[in-house]
């Protein structure tokens, strides 16, 4: 056992069980169960204080987590906000400027650049607004508090090793509320794990190189499972009738099978062999796609079924896609009828997960349950039919 192992283990005796709690109490006991954690991962005790040295909590950080407003939004009125024609412009200039790094991205990762153009200009607006939080303290609050801190902890020792290698300070780096940093805003231990040096400097630096940005984000997604070759999403319209219960995430048929039933593509079908998903993010009189195993890889970047979809939908306007049809969908419900409705489904024994208001994945699959149990067309969309027959 090493003199720092043994240093390790005597500090961690010494502390109280509070100190080494993995969340929740007392800050500053927390804290101290950290720099122990710290030190038992072999760094040194020196190094360890200076660099929690200024670490506190943010309270806007748990402000920000508990609100994400924006989930509450509709597919329609999301992408609104987030696509416009001057993104779409600096997209195709940025596309332009980095087409080396974009080359390579696909040559080595598989993945096309309209992808990581949407992702560049939703996360950052390309890099230019990467947030203003500091990045350790935010780490440290999410971490700190008890609703995700097996997501956060480690992220914090990542960044100890980030400011060893000279990326990260603990004073002045920032980025997005919940930690991410740089110009495709990632997670310290994916920067850590699959940073790549683009511009070839040396370094790895998601804040200033678009190219170390660019290709890194490729090797993410990558290694989240993305499929070099294979399309991610492509608008279609629906007949006026069918069996909506077939529709929804993980209801995969072949794009033949969903030919057959009258699903077309606005522009080029891909191949009769593929599987695909028939999302109705609004309902049957709403926009409507065909997602592919592609699409899933997105959900391992951002959880909310709304923000998935506008970013694949994005890319495929980068790639020159027609604007969507809006359609005529039934009115959303607002957000207090929302909470009624999944207190109802709740009542019925669904599982709806948090009762927030927000219309996320195991939300519409309670509601197409009842919809299906109900005699209502099942496309998973909430109405106030659907509220009152409940």
């Amino acid at each position: 056992m090493s003199i720092k192992t043994l240093g390790a283990a005597a500090l961690l005796l010494t502390l109280p069980a509070m100190a080494q709690a993995k969340c929740g109490g007392s800050f500053s006991s927390w804290v101290n169960g950290v720099k122990a954690e710290a030190v038992k991962k072999g760094h040194s005790k020196s190094d360890v204080n200076k660099f929690f040295a200024s670490v506190k909590q943010d309270k806007k950080v748990l402000a920000a987590d508990r609100s994400q407003a924006a989930f509450r939004l509709s597919f329609s009125q999301f992408a609104g906000r987030v696509i416009s024609s001057n993104r779409m412009k600096t997209g195709a200039a940025k596309r332009k400027q980095y087409a080396s790094s974009f080359k390579r991205a696909q040559a080595n990762y598989g993945l096309p650049a309209p992808v990581l153009l949407a992702f560049w200009a939703m996360e950052t607006d390309f890099g230019a607004n990467q947030g203003n939080f500091n990045t350790l303290n935010a780490l440290a609050t999410l971490a700190h508090d008890c609703r995700r801190p097996n997501l956060f902890r480690p992220q914090i020792f990542a960044t100890i090793d980030l400011w060893k290698k000279g990326t990260f300070s603990p004073t002045a780096s920032k980025g997005a509320w919940a930690g991410e940093i740089g110009m495709v805003q990632m997670l310290p231990e994916d920067v850590l794990n699959r940073g790549v040096d683009g511009n070839g400097d040396g370094k790895v630096d998601l804040v200033n190189s678009a190219p170390d940005a660019i290709l890194t984000a490729a090797k993410v997604l990558q290694a989240h499972g993305w499929k070099s070759g294979q399309p991610w999403m492509v608008e279609v319209t629906v007949p006026s009738k069918m069996n909506w219960a077939k529709t929804g995430l993980n209801r995969p048929q072949s794009v033949a099978s969903w030919t057959k039933q009258g699903v077309k593509a606005r522009g080029k079908m891909p191949s009769s062999k593929y599987q695909a998903s028939l999302l109705l993010p609004e309902g049957r009189k709403g926009p409507a796609f065909l997602v592919f195993p592609n699409f899933d890889v997105y959900f391992k970047w951002n959880k909310s079924l709304v923000n998935v979809t506008t970013a694949g939908y994005f890319a495929t306007r980068l790639a020159g896609a027609p604007p969507f049809r809006k359609g005529t969908p039934d009115k959303a419900l607002s957000t207090k009828q929302m909470v009624s409705l999944q207190q109802k489904l709740k009542k019925r024994g669904h599982d709806v997960g948090k009762v927030d208001g927000i219309l996320g994945a195991k939300s519409r699959i309670a509601v197409q349950k009842e919809q299906t149990r109900l005699g209502l067309p099942a496309d998973a969309w909430p109405t106030a039919a659907l509220l009152s027959k409940l």
